[in-house]
């Protein structure tokens, strides 16, 4: 039948932001995609339209998976800020230790390559990093801090998240890891 598609549009967007998570923007060459994904060229254009598009539809897609999961854990009724670092960075801890994806995150991988990104996905990047600090001030601010603390905690538990990333792709053990996070929660109870 002509005209309809041979091939799991959803699955192959899936496998694309595997390849843009793997390798970055930069390295994700229209030859790792159509080998991650298993199209041929004229698939892959047909479908998703060029790199830059395909890149910001992965990374829709990424954000779709992940983001509510952070969401889930900054609305839970929190006793204090060190909980609300706990259960945030226990959502990264989780995505990391997941061995179907690979290591690190695409938000982060693609925040290293931000030059090499066009407007759009600069913008779109950007927006999904300031989407999450607001998301951690916000469960700051509820968990009982005053607004420059939860200023303050939500850019150090960002930076902590985006760390984490950084070091296990590095290498680092989910036990190095893990440890990171721990320490992270205690930052609140510091003068």
């Amino acid at each position: 039948m002509a005209g309809r598609k041979q091939f799991d549009v959803d699955e192959a967007l899936r496998r694309a932001m595997h390849v843009f998570w793997r390798w970055g923007y930069s390295e994700a060459s229209i030859d790792r995609l159509t080998e991650g994904t298993g199209l041929g060229r004229g698939s892959l254009y047909g479908t998703f339209g060029d790199k830059s598009t395909l890149f910001r539809k992965s990374l829709e897609r990424y954000a779709q998976t992940y983001h509510p999961l952070y969401y889930q854990a900054l609305t839970a009724p929190h006793p204090d800020p060190g909980a609300v670092i706990s259960d945030y960075l226990q959502v990264t801890l989780n995505r990391i230790a997941d061995p179907t994806v690979p290591d690190g995150c695409l938000l982060t991988v693609s925040a290293t390559q931000f030059p090499a990104l066009d407007a759009e996905g600069q913008t779109m990047v950007r927006t999904m990093i300031d989407g999450l600090r607001a998301m951690l001030t916000q469960a700051f601010l509820a968990a009982g801090a005053d607004e420059q603390r939860a200023a303050e905690l939500a850019l150090c538990t960002l930076a902590t998240n985006k760390s984490l990333a950084v070091l296990s792709r590095a290498g680092f053990s989910a036990e190095d890891l893990a440890t990171v996070a721990a320490a992270a929660a205690r930052i609140p109870g510091r003068p």
